[in-house]
């Protein structure tokens, strides 16, 4: 299984960069719109619908749904959007934090439908805005992934050094708090490689450090948030899309909640918007 993740992200990793760095936003929208479109599918088993006509239907619905947001949301509307989007991750911990393994109900969940729209479609305007800001927009979307990249990998080898204490045992067993300090420990490396790039003044640099934090958290509820809709559906992973990986929302799973609080992040800071 590691291998094959190796491999996989040995693949992608230099075609996402390349892209990121590369290619205009509107082409760079596009293809994150691709992206999200394996995760809708995905997420529409989630949610209960087993015909593929009706996961499809559904990919295209959030699909429409990017396209409107893209055409014709005003920008003075973006803050309040991202701003919600991050109380609704706010609201997903609060119900990790309850969950207990409750049996999850047969048949198709409209509000889980709901729920994928409201996942899925700011987190890709995030990464969208984010790489359309002035003079570093491809830079910090990079760092971003980075970030998660980054923590996942010190998560993983943290946990299994030292893990001992389960972080949410009922939503995911083989999480653990170990894993999380080193996830943590990456993160705020990553941090200080900003400060440092960016030549951050040393009053600015604790903010910095703690948005790198923050996001990193977030993107372990992203994670977990995924891992619940997968248990209550008895699923191992989201789909068979990615070797190693499993589906699409195995891989961006922690983006959909890190991406919006990095964006607001950013633009409290006045660097986005």
């Amino acid at each position: 299984m590691l291998k094959q993740r190796v491999i996989t992200a040995l693949i992608l990793a230099p075609l996402v960069i390349a892209a990121v760095w590369l290619l205009p936003t509107d082409v760079v929208a596009l293809l994150l719109a691709l992206v999200v479109g394996f995760g809708a599918r995905e997420w529409a088993a989630l949610s209960g619908i087993s015909h593929k006509a009706g996961q499809w239907l559904y990919t295209l619905l959030v699909l429409l749904v990017m396209l409107c947001v893209y055409l014709f949301l005003p920008p003075a509307w973006i803050f309040a959007v991202i701003g919600l989007s991050v109380l609704w991750w706010l609201l997903a911990l609060y119900r990790l934090s309850r969950y207990q393994g409750e049996a999850e109900p047969a048949g198709f969940e409209p509000l889980r439908a709901v729920e994928g729209l409201v996942v899925l479609v700011p987190a890709w305007l995030s990464l969208v805005v984010i790489h359309r800001t002035p003079e570093n927009g491809p830079i910090l979307l990079l760092f971003l992934l980075i970030l998660i990249w980054s923590a996942d990998v010190g998560a993983y080898f943290a946990g299994h050094r030292w893990g001992r204490n389960k972080l949410a045992p009922q939503v995911s067993p083989g999480k653990t708090r170990e894993g999380v300090y080193g996830a943590m420990a990456s993160a705020l490396v990553c941090g200080l490689f900003l400060v440092w790039w960016f030549d951050t003044r040393l009053s600015q640099a604790p903010l910095i450090l703690m948005l790198c934090l923050v996001t990193m958290l977030f993107s372990v509820v992203g994670d977990l948030f995924e891992s619940l809709l997968k248990r209550r559906q008895g699923m191992k992973d989201s789909g068979m899309l990615l070797p190693g990986h499993g589906g699409m929302l195995d891989r961006i799973d922690s983006l959909t909640a890190a991406a919006p609080v990095f964006l607001l992040g950013l633009m409290l800071f006045g660097e986005a918007g």
